[in-house]
């Protein structure tokens, strides 16, 4: 009689223990996959229960600890549409799933697969283009950051919904840029004649590919306290026209419907790519981009405008060293998307915005613990109205200690540069204004 209690008991417990097939493949498919499958960014696989069952202990732990799915901002701030935290019940899921011997289960039980398209995040483009070789990384010598300008061919205007832009060679792109050149760009003013001791041609130290700030460059910690905003006068970063960046954790850019991003004719693609020589052999690389085309005329243009401070100066060993840039926007908006850009000191920012007669900011989106390895795009699930004349404030801390994970030296002393032991503190803005696009033709 006892043991009879014993082996129901048994199977009862046995019985409430979360299988792969039944309730742990769906919320991996579903939260997981898009990264956990060959050929992305993810270091393993989790389509199957072979896959997945190596690593349970791992996953239990990762999910748990808000490890993954990977999200760095405060979720008491803001909400954003590609947040992909898992739920209280589903941590609990696969927790009890990796505690329980993490079955398999009936197969019967297991969903469909999810469909990915094949070499696109954004479906069959339209349109390819490619850097027009294969380019050679060498075996050694520093970081690179090369362009490569690209002929369009077009006659007439284009407007774009979807945009994926792709390393030929993961092992060594760390990131991308693609830019568009149009024929006629805003003439700007010389940042030389606004305040010559900030001109960066000047201040700049060059090796090879890569740039930096000089030591005794002058320091501007404090962007919002300075006419520039922390960049350097004189230059139109909208005018940039930056049409999509490759990061990593970041996915490939597409809009709603009834949004694009303008491509006018006689427009040159730029690929800016960051190449790290990480395997210790030769590589190739040919970074390509795919456009996806509206099939209609869009209502709303959306564009982008990147926010910098160059001039700060992150002292040897401080482990919380504060920059601020600032922005005034020109006229009514409405932000769509926040990237914030940092390297490997990036300790922590947050963007607060001061409306026309607000009596206090308002901070809309924090990252308190930033991971230069896991760069997101934050999309804002409602776009985030910004009044012309909003002063938009980016606050951003470096670590610059020896407990900083990934800090390259800590006894350097640090300002802006393109190599990733140097720093960055860039806030990347998609947004629309109100009033519709005019469009021409969209093929």
């Amino acid at each position: 009689m006892i043991l009879s209690v014993v082996l129901l008991s048994f199977a009862a417990d046995a019985a409430s223990v979360p299988t792969w097939s039944k309730d742990v493949a769906p919320i991996v498919y579903r939260s997981c996959a898009s990264c956990h499958r060959p050929g992305d960014i993810a270091p393993f696989a989790l389509l199957s229960y072979k896959d997945a069952r190596p690593w349970a202990k791992a996953m239990r732990t990762s999910v748990a600890t808000r490890k993954m799915p990977p999200w760095h901002a405060d979720p008491k701030i803001g909400h954003f549409e590609n947040d992909p935290r898992l739920s209280e019940a589903e941590i609990a899921t696969i927790r009890s799933w990796a505690d329980g011997g993490a079955p398999e289960g009936d197969a019967k039980d297991l969903p469909a697969l999810p469909k990915f398209a094949e070499g696109w995040k954004v479906g069959q483009p339209d349109l390819v283009f490619d850097i027009g070789k294969d380019y050679v990384v060498e075996a050694t010598g520093p970081d690179e950051n090369t362009s490569f300008t690209v002929e369009m061919n077009l006659d007439h205007d284009i407007w774009v919904t979807g945009v994926d832009l792709q390393p030929g060679n993961r092992k060594v792109v760390h990131h991308a840029h693609v830019k568009v050149i149009t024929p006629v760009k805003p003439v700007a003013k010389s940042q030389a004649s606004i305040a010559p001791e900030l001109d960066l041609r000047k201040l700049m130290v060059r090796e090879g590919t890569e740039s930096w700030l000089k030591l005794d460059a002058p320091v501007i910690d404090d962007g919002c306290g300075h006419p520039g905003g922390g960049d350097y006068p004189g230059v139109d970063r909208e005018a940039e026209a930056v049409l999509a960046s490759f990061l990593p954790g970041r996915d490939a850019d597409r809009w709603p419907e009834g949004y694009a991003k303008k491509i006018p004719a006689g427009s040159k693609l730029q690929f800016q790519i960051h190449y790290s020589r990480t395997t210790g052999q030769r590589e190739t690389d040919r970074t390509r981009v795919g456009l996806i085309l509206a099939k209609e005329p869009p209502r709303f243009e959306v564009k982008r405008r990147d926010i910098h401070n160059h001039y700060f100066l992150i002292p040897a060993r401080d482990e919380y060293h504060e920059v601020t840039a600032c922005y005034t926007i020109p006229e009514d908006t409405k932000l769509l998307s926040y990237t914030p850009h940092m390297h490997y000191r990036g300790k922590d920012m947050r963007v607060e915005v001061t409306r026309p007669g607000a009596a206090e900011p308002e901070t809309i989106i924090s990252i308190p613990d930033y991971d230069f390895e896991w760069q997101t795009l934050y999309k804002f699930s409602t776009p985030v109205d910004l009044p012309k004349g909003t002063k938009f404030k980016i606050i951003a801390h470096f670590d610059n200690s020896a407990n900083k994970r990934g800090n390259p030296n800590p006894d350097e002393i640090v300002r802006w540069g393109s190599p990733t032991k140097k720093e960055m503190m860039d806030g990347w803005l998609e947004y629309i204004t109100p009033e519709p696009s005019k469009t021409s033709s969209t093929r």
